[in-house]
């Protein structure tokens, strides 16, 4: 049974109310003014809330702001009741988090609809999670041992080898197995890490306090940490060559973090470019004329030509997410890409996508510059 939440400071139309929802089959909690109905809201976290706008002491935007103020009540269904449904009202009540807003006098039929249009979207809302839950689990399921594993075995049968020819003195053969013990280790950790690092991103996003911090993070100088990362990373990758061009701005990131979201980007173009192409890395700052009226944005765009994706693949991008293993062997679970486009969106920007499969992958993120200037 569904509980509805009537706050109305209108004795005969607030039973009335009451009634008709009682007839439906609701179970239902009534509250005269806004205090009582916000103790009501986060003592029972009701299905979906039904407030009048015009209250003494505090009225309906005041209810409604304090309950998005973080918590459970946060997503709680909120529909305003009001006798002064002006389009300013209705744009002031739907910027505060509203998700309908009946003008009365309305029908029974009127309130019910809205009503039950609002609580279906719940209800789909928590379907597709419940499914994007399930296909997490699903992959992690498959995935993740498979991952530990195959680091994890490497390490310990190349232990045992070593041990057999201890005796041989050959030192070649001894530096070979140490080389690869050592980078079947780095993989293990490299991985653990990822995970471990999602596991607390996934945290954060729930944790007021920790966003509030966020908030605070500045990354002085990105040209530098770009530079850095994607030099040591061509080191590794060998021949592939590299293209830079690149202004400096201070960020709205920590360097550590802005640092995570570069070195996944570039591991990635380097993983999947064909090796005969440059990788292409540029960075600037867009103008406030191409985004008016908005903070000032850092755009770093990071192409390369290799593999790509398919539209359906980079929709379904997220964590443990991969593609094509029956004819690509990939190393570690997906989490690269989950985790810049996590950290990207808690500092305030966005992580684009755009490929053509056997072509070219462009990565573009944008993040907002410390202070909104450079």
């Amino acid at each position: 049974m569904k509980t509805v939440l009537v706050i109305e400071d209108e004795t005969s139309l607030r039973g009335f109310i009451c009634d008709l929802l009682e007839l439906e089959g609701f179970q239902v909690l009534a509250a005269e003014n806004g205090a009582t109905g916000l103790t009501l809201a986060h003592t029972h976290l009701p299905d979906l809330i039904l407030c009048d706008v015009q209250m003494p002491d505090m009225n309906g935007y005041e209810v409604l702001s304090r309950l998005q103020r973080g918590g459970e009540t946060t997503h709680i269904p909120f529909i305003f009741l009001t006798a002064h449904g002006t389009k300013a009202d209705m744009r002031h009540g739907m910027e505060l988090g509203a998700d309908d807003y009946l003008t009365k006098p309305c029908t029974s039929d009127e309130l019910l609809r809205a009503i039950a249009t609002r609580l279906g979207k719940v209800t789909t809302q928590q379907t597709q999670t419940q499914q994007k839950l399930d296909a997490l689990r699903s992959s992690i399921a498959l995935s993740l041992p498979h991952e530990l594993r195959t680091p994890l075995t490497n390490i310990l049968g190349s232990v045992e080898l070593l041990s057999i020819i201890a005796d041989c003195g050959d030192a070649e053969k001894i530096r070979e197995i140490g080389a690869g013990i050592h980078q079947s280790a780095s993989r293990l950790e490299h991985l653990i890490q990822n995970y471990l690092l999602y596991a607390q991103l996934e945290i954060t996003t729930r944790d007021p306090e920790r966003l509030k911090r966020i908030e605070a993070e500045v990354c002085s100088h990105c040209k530098s940490v770009i530079l850095e990362v994607a030099q040591a990373l061509r080191a590794k990758a060998g021949a592939t060559d590299l293209e830079l061009t690149l202004e400096d701005a201070p960020l709205k990131i920590a360097e550590t973090s802005f640092c995570k979201v570069v070195e996944e980007l570039l591991s990635n173009a380097f993983k999947f470019s064909s090796g005969s192409l440059p990788v292409r890395v540029t960075g600037k700052v867009l103008s406030g004329a191409m985004l008016p009226n908005t903070p000032l944005y850092y755009q770093l765009e990071i192409t390369n030509y290799g593999r790509g994706f398919t539209a359906q693949q980079i929709a379904q991008i997220g964590a443990y997410m991969q593609f094509d293993r029956r004819f690509y062997e990939q190393q570690g679970v997906g989490l690269g890409l989950a985790i810049a486009r996590r950290l990207v969106e808690l500092h305030g920007g966005k992580l684009e996508i755009e490929s053509i499969p056997q072509q070219h992958t462009t990565l573009r993120v944008l993040l907002p510059l410390a202070g909104g200037r450079c």
